[in-house]
């Protein structure tokens, strides 16, 4: 894997958000949700969709999730998806959320 600088990490913005809506997305070519995140007053509401099916609904109503914030939206099927939500896979491969271990204000940078 190529090394990077730091200036290069600094270009990319990870924000904390609070998921406040989660939507089937039955289009979606692989099984996946439309969340709306909440990443407070200076960035607002944006939309994600997630192959994180492995979640129920509503474990995600109000969980804080890290996410990119400034990739430009990226179009899928019917769905505008303006934020790359972030996480790892487990051992058989389901996505697990990037999460702060402690509740933290909206928005907060990575760094």
């Amino acid at each position: 894997m190529a090394s990077i600088s730091y200036e290069d990490f600094e270009k990319v913005d990870i924000r904390v958000g609070k998921i406040v809506a989660v939507e089937d997305f039955p289009q979606a070519r692989k099984p996946a949700y439309k969340l709306t995140i909440d990443f407070g007053p200076e960035i607002g509401l944006k939309r994600s969709s997630a192959q994180i099916t492995n979640y129920a609904k509503e474990e995600l109503l109000g969980m804080q999730v890290v996410a990119v914030v400034n990739f430009p939206p990226k179009q899928i099927g019917p769905f505008r998806s303006e934020v790359l939500t972030l996480g790892v896979p487990d051992a058989d491969g389901k996505v697990i959320l990037l999460t702060p271990t402690r509740e933290v204000p909206l928005g907060g940078r990575m760094f």
